[in-house]
Parts: structure tokens; C-alpha cells; sequence
């Protein structure tokens, strides 16, 4: 079985620009590209899980997030394809909810279809949201500073079951491989 991670795209991979909807606004975090190349070393396949409420609420179409994922992409510079999956959740707060996080219904299908390991899968993030979804499925949960909010704000850190670091480059450092 394989191990995965299940990654958050604003405020995890890149700078968190409400909305982004144009491709010269992509700015990665610090050490992402080298470490998203690390850990495809170590086994990991990468899944991006990204809200994308605004395409939900109008404010720009899925085509302009495509846009933005494949400038994040190429700025990664990780063999193609970069992702073995891709999620963008379109679904506004309000509208019925297929992906949109907490949902965990990406990862259980992504769990599924690439025979992954729950045990070896986290879910990285910045948000609540993020977590919520790692921990419905049962995987492990990690929460980066690099977003909006303060992760130790957050319940699920509070409680002692969610471990914090300072970003994504700092979380992979910790993975290792088997």
C-alpha cells in the first residue's frame, strides 16, 4: 500500500490571496518546491484538496483556477504530472456540499482508487477546514503557520491532536522514509 499527502493550496503551498483568480498573484511559501520534491522521493503521491469558494460565489470561473494551479505548477517545477490528484471544491458556504472541506470525500476516493495506506496519508493545512477533513477520514493531520489563521486557535490543535509547524517545508522535513 502507498502513502500519500493530501495537500491545501492557499495558505499551504502558496501565498493566500482571497480568491486568486490570476495566475501572476501565485507566490509559493517558503521551501515548498524543494520539499514537494523530497517527499516524492521518499513515496509519497501528492493530491491538491483546494476550496475554491469564489467560483461558487462568482467571483471567477474554474478555468481562472486551472490557471492558477498550472502557474503554481510550473513554478514548482515537479515532474508531470505534479499531482496524482486534483480537487477543487467549487461549492460556495450555503450550497450543497460534494468536496468542499471538511468534506473527506476526496481522500476516502483518492484512498480507494490508489490503494494508500491511511496510516502512511496526512492531510496538511491551514485552516479548520483543512483538518476536519484529514480527521473524518482517519488520516494523520498536520497544520502549517503560513495561512490566515492562527492554528493554535483551532480546536482540533487545542486538543492536542493536530501537531503545528511553521510551514510546509518544516512539516515534510519530520517525513522520512520507511
Amino acid at each position: 500500500m502507498s502513502k500519500a499527502l493530501f495537500l491545501d493550496r492557499d495558505g499551504t503551498l502558496i501565498i493566500d490571496r482571497v480568491y486568486l483568480a490570476d495566475p501572476a498573484g501565485v507566490e509559493l511559501c517558503p521551501g515548498v518546491a524543494d520539499s514537494l520534491r523530497r517527499v516524492r522521493s521518499l513515496g509519497y503521491k501528492l493530491f491538491l484538496f483546494t476550496n475554491q469558494s469564489g467560483i461558487g460565489r462568482g467571483l471567477h470561473t474554474l478555468d481562472d483556477t486551472l490557471r492558477v494551479n498550472a502557474r503554481m505548477e510550473e513554478m514548482l517545477g515537479l515532474p508531470r504530472p505534479g499531482f496524482d490528484g486534483v480537487c477543487i471544491a467549487p461549492e460556495a458556504p450555503g450550497q450543497p456540499v460534494v468536496y468542499r472541506k471538511p468534506s473527506p470525500r476526496f481522500i476516502l476516493e483518492q484512498i480507494t482508487a490508489h490503494k494508500l495506506d491511511p496510516a502512511q496519508c496526512w492531510m496538511v493545512g491551514d485552516s479548520a477546514a483543512d483538518l476536519a477533513a484529514g480527521l473524518a477520514a482517519k488520516i494523520n493531520v498536520a497544520a502549517v503557520r503560513t495561512g490566515k489563521v492562527d492554528p493554535q486557535t483551532l480546536p482540533e490543535v487545542a486538543a492536542g491532536r493536530v501537531p503545528v509547524f511553521e510551514n510546509f517545508a518544516a512539516f515534510a522535513a519530520t517525513l522520512t522514509s520507511p
